[in-house]
């Protein structure tokens, strides 16, 4: 009896590799691009699992730690009469520095009258609003430095080295020495030959000029 020995079997006898995958549930049409596919398809995987993992540490780090502070906005500005100020958040207006926690709204959206501004004066005001006096129990607002006025009532807000305040302008009269202490050493023109004296050597009633 003659046997029959296994011959090469040419494949396009059974049909093209691409029928004999096509039929199978879940596989790829083509074996030539099912694995090449596979291997994207696990590496593209692989990223987004990483990816929801940094996620999900730093979601974890948030509630474990809390959030990042805030970095202040800051709000030092110049007002048109070149006195310290407190800007909007507009980014606009810019109000004086003593218009803050004045218990009125100045600002459109009530910013400088914010609690965390305004709850422990003046400790929790930016140091930029605020000037300390020779004596260390008061403290005026920084754009009443230079101002003329005696504010502080030592007049360490006119005189002062810390003020740093600049000549007596055109529109004041130098005094050596003020009677009144409503004013340090300069006081307005206004003043000079009013029949009151306002400087100790009376240069305001027989010198200055309006």
């Amino acid at each position: 009896m003659n046997r029959t020995h296994p011959q090469n079997v040419d494949a396009t006898s059974f049909g093209s590799t691409t029928s004999f995958f096509t039929g199978q549930k879940g596989l790829c049409k083509d074996c030539s691009v099912c694995f090449p596919c596979t291997r994207r398809c696990v590496c593209v995987a692989a990223i987004v699992l990483c990816i929801l993992g940094v996620i999900a540490a730093i979601i974890a780090l948030v509630v474990t730690v809390g959030t990042p502070p805030h970095t202040p906005v800051n709000r030092l500005c110049i007002t048109t009469n070149n006195q310290t100020g407190f800007l909007c958040d507009n980014r606009k207006d810019c109000i004086p520095a003593s218009q803050v926690c004045d218990t009125r709204r100045n600002c459109a959206n009530g910013e400088d009258e914010q609690e965390t501004l305004c709850s422990d004066l003046p400790n929790s005001l930016p140091a930029y609003l605020i000037f300390h006096c020779g004596n260390p129990s008061f403290w005026i607002y920084a754009d009443k430095r230079c101002n003329g006025i005696n504010d502080c009532g030592d007049c360490s807000d006119e005189i002062g080295s810390w003020a740093s305040c600049p000549p007596c302008g055109p529109q004041q009269w130098s005094c050596t020495k003020v009677v009144f202490y409503i004013y340090c050493s300069c006081i307005p023109r206004s003043l000079c030959r009013d029949g009151i004296q306002h400087c100790f050597d009376w240069s305001d009633e027989y010198v200055c000029t309006r």
